[in-house]
């Protein structure tokens, strides 16, 4: 019995290489865990800092923890260039979260998703801030399903995925 080797197709790498090697400006997705121990979450926060400051457009999801930090990050090197998709309404989200968010310029809700559990709202949101990324930055756990699905729907989508885990 012969077994088959799934070999990438060379367009597919050509494709990637040819993003990675892109200088310009990009539309990078940073998504994680709401539970990040605060020495990561600065970590988090600079490396969004610094991509911002590199002209590249940050997308994000608004939550504690990871999403917290990037947009902190993010909105202290030019809040232009980031964007905030939530799962639900602004009025859903966590107290703590809400008043961050409240200034982010580029804010989309999606109060049609109220009524689904934050999980299902979470995982139709992380498909949407996919969708709109050239490259996806994750940080999870292993048990961190909703997350991992995101980066595999985005290395389907043929993106660039850098995925860190916390364990």
């Amino acid at each position: 019995m012969s077994q088959s080797i799934d070999i990438p197709k060379v367009d597919d790498f050509l494709e990637e290489l040819l993003t990675i090697q892109q200088t310009g400006s990009k539309r990078i997705a940073v998504l994680g865990s709401r539970h990040v121990p605060i020495t990561h979450q600065r970590l988090i926060e600079l490396l969004s800092y610094a991509l911002v400051l590199g002209s590249n457009h940050i997308i994000t999801s608004g939550a504690t923890g990871t999403n917290s930090a990037v947009i902190q990050g993010a909105m202290r090197a030019d809040p232009n260039l980031v964007t905030v998709i939530l799962p639900q309404s602004l009025e859903r989200q966590p107290r703590e979260s809400r008043k961050q968010l409240e200034k982010v310029i580029h804010l989309v809700e999606n109060p049609k998703h109220d009524e689904l559990s934050l999980a299902e709202a979470s995982s139709i949101c992380n498909q949407k801030i996919v969708s709109r990324c050239q490259q996806l930055i994750c940080f999870a756990f292993h048990e961190s399903h909703t997350l991992l699905k995101s980066c595999q729907d985005a290395e389907e989508q043929r993106k660039i995925v850098t995925l860190f885990y916390f364990d």
